[in-house]
């Protein structure tokens, strides 16, 4: 078995996050997914609109395959995340949190689909994070109202896919509302998948999809978690007037989704970056959710096991998941998303274990609130940290895995990527 140092280690772990981000950039993968555009004797028009950390650069990637189709549209991207366009507009807002800015644009959005026939497409580009960028609230409701709402969700603990029932029972542009306006249209929507399952109706809260929830289940959510509502959003989901549309719903007869990137397919890539580098990988699976500590704890687990046993692979391995932990804040605010907290608790439970090392980040270049992807982690992390005057146990019960991992310079940066699969951890075992 040839040797795996340090430095070895590190660069192959960062040679497979950077091959799992390549596998989902739009500008080498999307001009094979295009459907063909309405035949010029039809009259039909191309109208282009979306939402997402990667709907900029998807429009680029439109423009670029279609060089020669007439088309118009507009996308909302995070701040930063522009790019250039000539025929689609490009408009920044916030994310997580919505503001007025993505609230105006999705009002555009909604008008742009309305008015079209049949003989017109409507292509909507779809990726992570065009939820809280389209923030078209529901009437009766205001962009406040949404506001309070995502941050009580980031904050309660709820899973993505809870998060998303909500939001679409407190929308006029999502669970499928905006195909039914874009009625009788041809739909097809081209996403990249940021969410544990691929689910959809998930996916930036699925405006081009049925929605298979109900107002019941958004208020079962909210009776779970204990979240505190502005009077005006539980009114709203108390009256449960005007329900997304579900499964048949004729407008949506000719709505087509493709999924052109998804968790799977960036570990797949990760997966054969590795057996080049003679690593045996094992895929644990591209939907690991659960409190993001705890999950870190369970690797570390089954990578003790690979380097005790070879079970269940033998060495050298790299463990490959996907997926979206949870951060319970409760009363803390440290600095740290769940990728530095799910690292920083596989590196406590491992303690000084040698031979092993693991990368944890967001394939979107940003892990919560700070301006890393994520971070690295050794058998020297927790004594080295210890070193530098950072308490690695206090950080991790405190939400400060950032404190650690920038103390010893183990942050990974990578600025927006302008893609998005979901979380990313890889875990060699020598």
């Amino acid at each position: 078995m040839s040797h795996w140092d340090d430095a070895r280690a590190r660069a192959a772990l960062r040679r497979l996050f950077d091959a799992a981000v390549r596998s989902a950039d739009p500008r080498a993968i999307l001009a094979d997914h295009l459907p063909e555009p309405p035949a010029p004797s039809s009259g039909g028009r191309v109208v282009v609109v979306g939402a997402g950390k990667s709907a900029a650069v998807m429009a680029a990637a439109v423009e670029a395959a279609w060089a020669g189709v007439p088309m118009q549209g507009l996308v909302v991207t995070r701040y930063g995340h522009a790019v250039p366009t000539t025929r689609i507009e490009v408009v920044e807002a916030s994310h997580p949190v919505p503001d007025a800015a993505g609230e105006r644009a999705a009002a555009r959005i909604l008008q742009a689909v309305q008015g079209l026939t049949e003989h017109d497409l409507v292509l909507a580009l779809i990726s992570g994070g065009g939820s809280a960028l389209m923030p078209l609230a529901a009437p009766g409701l205001t962009l406040a109202d949404k506001q309070a709402v995502n941050r009580a969700l980031l904050a309660c603990g709820a899973t993505i896919n809870e998060m998303n029932v909500l939001r679409r029972h407190l929308s006029a542009i999502k669970g499928g509302r905006l195909a039914a306006a874009a009625h009788p249209a041809r739909v097809v929507t081209l996403a990249i998948s940021d969410v544990p399952g691929d689910d959809p109706a998930a996916i930036a809260s699925g405006p081009t999809v049925p929605d298979p929830s109900s107002f019941q289940e958004a208020r079962a959510i909210v009776a779970r978690y204990g979240i505190d509502l502005p009077p005006a959003v539980r009114a709203h989901l108390d009256a449960a007037e005007d329900e997304s549309p579900k499964p048949g719903d004729p407008r949506l007869a000719r709505a087509e989704y493709r999924m052109i990137a998804t968790p799977l397919m960036a570990l797949r890539a990760a997966a054969r970056e590795a057996e080049a580098m003679g690593l045996t990988p094992l895929i644990l699976g591209d939907a690991l959710e659960g409190e993001a500590r705890e999950v870190g704890t369970l690797l570390a687990g089954i990578a003790r096991s690979v380097a005790a046993h070879g079970v269940p692979v033998p060495r050298p391995a790299v463990l490959l998941s996907g997926g979206e932990t949870t951060v319970t804040l409760g009363g803390a605010q440290g600095a740290g998303g769940r990728n530095g907290e799910c690292l920083l608790g596989l590196a406590a439970s491992l303690a000084a274990h040698p031979g092993i090392w693991g990368l944890m980040a967001d394939t979107d270049g940003i892990d919560g609130a700070g301006s890393n992807a994520g971070a690295l982690a050794t058998s020297d992390t927790l004594a080295s940290s210890r070193d530098m005057g950072v308490d690695p146990i206090a950080a991790l019960a405190g939400h400060r895995s950032h404190d650690v991992f920038q103390a010893l310079g183990d942050l990974v940066i990578t600025g927006p990527t302008l893609t998005n699969v979901n979380d990313f951890r890889a875990i060699l075992i020598a």
